[in-house]
């Protein structure tokens, strides 16, 4: 049985309401009274909008489902198709231009293009790795990966890749902060002189772009330490150190390049945690309450060594006017809450019923970051006084409206400024990116944040699209004209909207955390289409990310796109990606159950046991995949789609999840928390895999999250 305290009506779990009495709301000037009442208020007056919201989504489904039904085997109709779309209320009509009226966005969010990194909150060490990875050395992230074309071998230190490292890193320098008749592999000497940056190669030297220099700082007695370079907004640290064991080989006595990697960073309260209940939830809200007060930390063992991990502190240097300044020693952190979708028992309202978890987010997160608005000196997240929310997985208008409405009531409720709360619209559900427009102008005074999810917003797609037909195969999906179509409509309705020098506009993961080399070559399509921020898998994947950063003016990609209007059309984006007229072989249809089969398994079977929610799982080549629910999601609907229409059986199905969950244990041997699924096949991780094929159609829009919370729970009560 929950020990639960009663607060105004609602039933509150007693590890929530211990951890919001003697942690969250000391220090914020909210009374204990204050904060229960405004939220019972709160859950009562929009627990009903709520869940109309969410049968608005069943009752526009089933209508979509049967429109394809009676249309079985004939012709597609695009544009009668559309006129349905129309009169069924799921595309809404386009407003008159607007531009956003957002204010009080930190650079990071409004000015200044990079990485961004998303991290699981539950995880202290990876929310303070990713926090402090605003700065990631060039030097490491060349060394060790693949991003020069192979990976270290060998123990130990190997000094002709140390040299090529450096070449590399020079080359960079050269492209993006060129010097007038040299490279800066021929420096010699690095100095400052009244605050003035000299450079030495055969003869004096200085920077082709003399603004490019920022500052410096210097250390013990006087001596150089480094010098701030700038490009398209990013810094540059150019480390000197003639007794650093790389230093002292360097002819400038260069020790390191650190760059400006992961400017912002979202601590995530969602997709990538498993968190069912209150135990969970305070985990994530302790985690998020250490970061807004700047004081968590985290113990662990790394090689032999105890390493006692902290938020890095700012940087002072000295400008080359000779004024002392700060570089932010860490990024911007945002909070990804849950959508609307779920609920969580650890508050049951008057009814006993669980209360909807995005509520519980909104009240609690934004209660947390109020400590860090109240900073007046020291380490602050926002020097303009806001609170970042990126809300995933709402469809349509209406429901970025019913977010807006909801940070409006908890400003109102916590004492805060009408907008103080910036929203983030993940534009990754087929209604929101078919109407992005009015998505946008319906928090038009708080949107922070736009961005494409392929992955979710494939798995809407089949869900969406279930009885058109067979889709295509997963591989497949990324050549469609829809896809085509979502990327760049995102960035130029965000454009056309006002979002350039107030918000972002984001593009989503690169999810092979091993394969840098490939992200080098690809991922600087990003900045290219004009995204100014897209994730990246780790901080390491962040500063190399940033190198596109340098290479690009996002600004002007902009600025070119503003110019030429918007390229990509309506009927592209509605397009549906059926297999129409495709023969597969029996080989082709193997492959792909393998596949998805094995990449719900290796995801699930982390996620059910262990309480993972975002890892990096080896996919049936053994190459890791970072997989979060979004992955799970359109695997789980393609399998349960050609389930549906017959290009695969029953006995099929079965019989590849168990040979996929052979697969999946021998790739866990080495894991000694790993459960084996095999040669039972009984358990709940088991289970839940199977479940989210076979029930993928009535789950809500696909979501695997109904699923995996049931089992999770059911596991932790089990254990309890």
């Amino acid at each position: 049985m929950v020990d639960r305290a009663d607060k105004y009506g609602l039933k509150v779990d007693s590890v929530l309401e211990n951890f919001i009495e003697s942690e969250a709301l000391p220090g914020t000037g909210i009374s204990s009274e204050r904060f229960w009442e405004g939220f019972s208020k709160l859950i009562k007056d929009l627990s009903t909008k709520n869940k109309s919201l969410l049968e608005k989504r069943e009752k526009l489904q089933i209508q979509i489902n049967n429109w394809h039904i009676e249309r079985r085997g004939k012709l597609h109709d695009k544009e009668s198709y559309i006129s349905f779309l129309k009169e069924i209320g799921y595309l809404v009509p386009e407003g008159s231009k607007f531009s956003i009226e957002t204010n009080n966005t930190d650079p990071e969010i409004a000015h200044i293009s990079g990485p961004q990194l998303v991290v699981p909150i539950m995880n202290a060490r990876y929310a303070l790795n990713a926090a402090n990875a605003r700065w990631g050395s060039f030097y490491d992230a060349l060394y060790g990966t693949d991003a020069m074309g192979d990976l270290p071998t060998g123990n130990g230190y190997n000094p002709d890749r140390g040299a090529r490292v450096i070449v590399f890193a020079k080359e960079h320098l050269d492209k993006i902060t060129p010097l007038v008749s040299c490279s800066w592999k021929d420096i010699t000497k690095i100095e400052i002189i009244n605050n003035e940056l000299h450079l030495t190669a055969d003869d004096k030297t200085s920077l082709v772009n003399p603004d490019q220099f920022i500052g410096f700082i210097m250390k013990d007695n006087k001596k150089l330490a480094e010098i701030i370079l700038v490009k398209n907004g990013l810094h540059i640290r150019i480390l000197i150190d003639p007794e650093h064991p790389i230093g002292k080989s360097d002819p400038a006595n260069i020790s390191d390049i650190l760059l400006e990697s992961a400017m912002t960073t979202i601590m995530d309260c969602e997709d990538s945690i498993a968190a069912v209940d209150s135990e969970d939830k305070v985990i994530a809200y302790r985690n998020w309450l250490g970061l807004m007060k700047g004081d968590l930390s985290e113990e662990f063992i790394k090689n032999g060594q105890n390493i006692n991990r902290k938020l890095n502190q700012d940087i002072e240097i000295t400008t080359s006017n000779g004024v002392k300044k700060l570089l932010k020693g860490r990024s911007l952190m945002l909070n990804r809450n849950v959508g609307h979708l779920m609920t969580n028992p650890s508050i049951l309202d008057q009814d006993n019923n669980e209360i909807f978890e995005g509520l519980l987010d909104a009240m609690c997160t934004t209660l947390i970051a109020i400590h860090d608005l109240k900073k007046s000196q020291g380490m602050r997240n926002s020097e303009k006084r806001s609170v970042y929310i990126v809300k995933p997985k709402m469809h349509g208008p209406e429901e970025v409206a019913f977010a807006d409405e909801i940070f409006t009531r908890v400003e109102e409720i916590l004492g805060l400024p009408t907008y103080t709360v910036k929203l983030g619209i993940m534009d990754e559900e087929r209604r929101t990116s078919v109407n992005l427009k009015e998505c946008i102008r319906a928090t038009k005074n708080r949107v922070a944040f736009i961005n494409t999810g392929f992955l979710d917003r494939t798995g809407d797609e089949i869900h969406t699209s279930m009885e058109m037909g067979p889709v295509l195969r997963k591989g497949d999906m990324k050549t469609t004209s829809w896809i085509k179509s979502y990327e760049e409509r995102n960035v130029d309705i965000g454009l056309a909207c006002g979002l350039q020098g107030r918000a972002q506009i984001g593009k989503g993961m690169w999810a092979m955390p091993d394969l840098m080399a490939d992200m080098l070559e690809q991922k600087i399509g990003h900045p290219k289409s004009g995204a100014n921020c897209a994730w990246v898998p780790s901080p390491t994947a962040a500063t190399l990310h940033a190198t596109h950063y340098h290479k690009i003016n996002v600004l002007s990609v902009q600025n070119e796109i503003l110019k030429k209007g918007s390229k990509a059309s309506l009927i592209d984006l509605l397009s549906i990606p059926v297999a129409s007229g495709q023969n597969w072989s029996n080989e082709e249809i193997t492959e792909e159950i393998e596949n998805n089969a094995q990449g719900i398994l290796g995801y699930v079977v982390r996620w059910i046991d262990q309480g993972v929610g975002c890892s990096k799982v080896p996919d049936i080549n053994d190459i890791g995949l970072m997989e979060d629910r979004a992955t799970c999601r359109i695997s789980s609907q393609a399998l349960s789609n050609w389930l549906h229409h017959g290009i695969i059986t029953e006995n099929q199905l079965i019989t590849t999840m168990k040979k996929m969950a052979n697969v999946v244990d021998k790739q866990n041997a080495n894991d000694k928390n790993y459960i084996p699924m095999a040669p039972s096949f009984d358990t709940i991780a088991f289970k839940a895999a199977c479940d989210l094929v076979y029930k993928g159609r009535e789950l809500p829009s696909g979501y695997t999250e109904p699923v995996l919370h049931k089992r999770r729970q059911e596991l932790k009560d089990k254990r309890n």
